[in-house]
């Protein structure tokens, strides 16, 4: 009787942050529903808003943009998960290590995180791939090479980079909980059967590693 009032009272003081965490969520998704469906101009209020049914979905489907739009978003998702998993994968090996400075290392790498977006992509394009006083441009100066403009030259590539850089730090930090969480006794007992690192890493440290992820 005791466990169901405290799961009552648990329930009744979640019950206001949940309420708001819909409220922030579907307000804004059901106004999006609401003006899909409408001749809406943002630029032109003024205009009268007529319901125009399944025109613009039917507009956007068949528009000469759209599947390369799908491809480009679909390039962008897999070059951004390969990156975070793999460099991932690999900090959090080596965050997992005993070394000088483990915390300052630790904030440094988690630090892109907390970069908003917007910020994020001005930091790259004028800091780093600027073609005239970008680090990289003053990079291939160095070594006699032409800078390159990223941004128009390699817009995917960029926009890989970019996205990538800012969420390695969430990969990171979930791949680095999974490295803590593994038994170390399995580990030793492994290398104490002659199990090579990479083997001990393959066997047992990936497989570990892939329960981070959804299936």
């Amino acid at each position: 009787m005791a466990t169901r009032h405290s799961r009552s009272a648990a329930r009744l003081m979640m019950a206001p942050a949940v309420t708001l965490l819909l409220g922030w969520m579907l307000i804004p998704l059901s106004m999006t529903l609401f003006f899909s469906f409408r001749k809406y101009l943002p630029m032109r209020p003024d205009i009268a808003q007529e319901w125009v049914d399944f025109d613009n979905y039917v507009r956007f489907v068949t528009s000469s943009a759209f599947w390369p739009s799908v491809q480009a978003t679909l390039i962008i998702v897999g070059g951004v998960l390969l990156i975070t998993v793999v460099l991932g994968i690999a900090l959090a090996l080596l965050l997992n290590q005993e070394m000088w400075g483990q915390g300052v290392v630790r904030i440094l790498v988690i630090a892109p995180f907390f970069v908003m977006p917007t910020v994020t992509a001005l930091l790259w394009k004028n800091m780093f791939m600027d073609p005239t006083n970008g680090f990289f441009a003053h990079i291939l100066k160095a070594v006699g090479l032409t800078p390159v403009e990223f941004l128009s030259q390699h817009t995917l590539l960029s926009l890989i980079v970019i996205v990538a850089w800012q969420w390695l730090p969430f990969a990171t930090l979930i791949l680095l909980t999974a490295m803590q969480s593994l038994d170390q006794e399995q580990l030793e007992a492994a290398e104490m059967d002659g199990a090579s690192w990479l083997n001990r890493f393959w066997f047992i440290m990936l497989p570990h590693l892939s329960r981070s992820f959804p299936e």
